[in-house]
């Protein structure tokens, strides 16, 4: 008799651990949601995350896209916030990110984001802005509009800190790319501030061609913990692009309060996706 209660505890026993411990199974995925692996003209891999767009077309009859930089740390709380915000589950959100489980790769976008390095100063690998804009404007766009029903008139591009830049340096360099831009806490101190050559350039070319810029909007986020330069700096800027409000160019200059450099990004997707969406071109 014993023996049979000793071994009825130990089967509950033995019952209640195996309900206590959780069956490991497959790693979490993201609903709604499908990844592209693609590779740039030089044979370098990218990891591309889709929020796929739900519900019926919106009344243009075709869908707004927003890209995001690093979107191995950033698209997880993008697509949340999308598929949250009814307004929002018709568009579509375009992760870049690269593969593996790095929340940011420190290699890769060192080398995407910056210029050219001087000569000797290459540590880490730099230089790749254009190669990934080109990757960008001729492979992963057309991919991208090849496979949904997409809004040429409502594009946008979301990058943090060294994406920040990044954005900063699309807008000065291929203005017709995006319609709207929203650089969170740019890094525009990098390379003795090389963005400023470009942010000439691109004033100039406006001036050349008001056009470029009629329908285009740039948002400037940072950090009320940022750096007092990079704070200082985002306000600069948008004092010194608001002349080019007449000929369209809208900018805006938000801090966030409470937050600091690497919280910034978590904290405003939902900020994000009404700048982007609901504006358009025209």
């Amino acid at each position: 008799m014993f023996r049979l209660v000793c071994s009825a505890v130990l089967s509950l026993l033995c019952c209640t651990a195996a309900l206590a411990e959780p069956a490991r199974q497959s790693p979490v995925t993201l609903d709604g949601t499908e990844q592209w692996l693609m590779h740039n003209a030089a044979g370098t891999p990218y990891r591309i995350m889709i929020s796929l767009p739900e519900g019926e077309l919106p009344w243009t009859g075709a869908r707004p896209v927003l890209y995001i930089l690093d979107a191995n740390a950033y698209f997880p709380g993008f697509h949340s916030a999308k598929r949250g915000l009814k307004a929002y589950r018709q568009s579509i959100i375009v992760g870049i990110a690269y593969p593996g489980s790095d929340p940011l790769n420190f290699l890769r976008r060192s080398y995407d984001f910056s210029p050219p390095a001087p000569e000797g100063l290459n540590t880490p690998p730099q230089g790749g802005q254009d190669e990934l804009l080109d990757f960008i404007e001729q492979q992963l766009m057309p991919a991208v509009a090849e496979r949904f029903e997409v809004d040429p008139h409502q594009q946008s591009l979301f990058g943090h800190s060294f994406g920040g830049m990044f954005a900063l340096y699309t807008l000065f360099t291929r203005p017709a790319l995006f319609d709207h831009l929203v650089a969170a806490s740019p890094s525009q101190w990098w390379r003795d501030r090389f963005l400023l050559e470009h942010e000439q350039a691109f004033a100039r070319q406006v001036a050349a061609n008001p056009a470029l810029i009629t329908h285009t909007s740039l948002a400037l986020i940072a950090a009320e913990q940022d750096s007092p330069a990079t704070r200082e700096d985002a306000s600069a800027l948008a004092r010194r692009l608001q002349p080019l409000s007449i000929h369209g160019l809208r900018v805006s200059e938000q801090l966030i309060d409470g937050e600091d450099h690497m919280s910034l990004p978590y904290r405003i997707p939902s900020l994000v996706l009404n700048q982007v969406f609901s504006n358009r071109r025209r």
